[in-house]
């Protein structure tokens, strides 16, 4: 390991408590971490108790690594627990000065390969509908003026969410339309990286949804917390040039050396850390999930 390069273990665990007892259940984990350019993956392991009955790996239509497993006998909890170690070399700053709307040119014409790998991420998609709202249209003008590269562009996206809408935890759920997002310009950050996506793609851009963990750190004067991180997600941007351009509006910024990357997809539907499915009778069912990621040295 360099000197510039980062290591960090990362411990995502998933309880869930059954008010009955369940007899059979089937779970899918989007928690393996992928390798990207400047991301390697030394380890990343899914374990799930009760020990399931059935367990299988594949990769999405995406290249995610996916897990799947089923717990087949009766069981009141399931804890899922993915541990993930990583190298992060510092990011390369993207250089691309194309005019967006040559981007959106190139994109119409891309045949081949280029094409089923990349014109999927213009799409709408379930988490990206706005329908032409007046105020997407304001942010899209005002960040992507005529002429403007599509990397300057896409920073001034990111830095007027960032600036005009608040993190609000309380806000939102998964359910929360993206339109009541913006009307009330508060969310969190699934919300404003599908904000993001909404203006890429209402442009003609092809951009989709990362998802992954952000190391965190305390305020001031406070002891560091085990499991008080929390997943993260932010988006990219295709560019001719730079490729795959990663920005995180929730912050302000492009990923610093603090993101880890689990995988991608049009929204947050294809990358959902954990769903699945119990059978048994009508019960309650509490949920807790916690996320400590820490940096390795030595």
């Amino acid at each position: 390991m360099s000197d510039t390069t980062k290591r960090y273990r990362v411990t995502h665990r998933t309880a869930y408590s059954y008010g009955a007892e369940m007899t059979d259940g089937y779970s899918v984990a989007t928690l393996v971490a992928r390798a990207t350019a400047n991301q390697r993956v030394l380890s990343s392991e899914v374990r799930a108790d009760p020990e399931p009955d059935e367990h299988e790996e594949r990769t999405d239509q995406f290249g995610n690594p996916i897990v799947q497993f089923g717990v087949h006998r009766p069981h009141r909890d399931l804890v899922v627990e993915a541990v993930t170690v990583v190298d992060l070399d510092p990011p390369t700053t993207p250089v691309d000065d194309t005019p967006w709307e040559t981007v959106v040119t190139i994109l119409d014409g891309m045949l081949g390969t280029d094409a089923l790998d990349i014109r999927p991420f213009r799409a709408v998609s379930p988490f990206t509908v706005l329908n032409g709202d007046h105020s997407l249209v304001a942010l899209a003008r005002d960040a992507f003026t005529p002429g403007v590269g599509i990397v300057d562009g896409a920073r001034r996206l990111c830095t007027a969410i960032h600036r005009d809408f608040e993190f609000d935890p309380t806000f939102s759920e998964v359910s929360t339309p993206l339109a009541d997002v913006l009307a009330a310009r508060r969310g969190v950050c699934q919300d404003f990286a599908h904000l993001a996506i909404a203006v890429f793609r209402s442009l003609g851009l092809a951009a989709r949804y990362v998802s992954g963990y952000i190391e965190t750190e305390p305020p001031p004067g406070q002891p560091r917390l085990v499991g008080a991180d929390a997943s993260h997600a932010w988006c990219s941007v295709w560019t001719p040039l730079a490729g795959w351009v990663d920005l995180d509006p929730t912050n302000g910024h492009l990923p610093v050396q603090r993101h880890v990357t689990v995988g991608w997809g049009r929204d947050y539907a294809d990358v959902t850390p954990l769903r699945g499915v119990v059978i048994g009778p009508a019960a309650e069912q509490r949920l807790s999930v916690s996320v400590d990621m820490m940096p390795v040295t030595g």
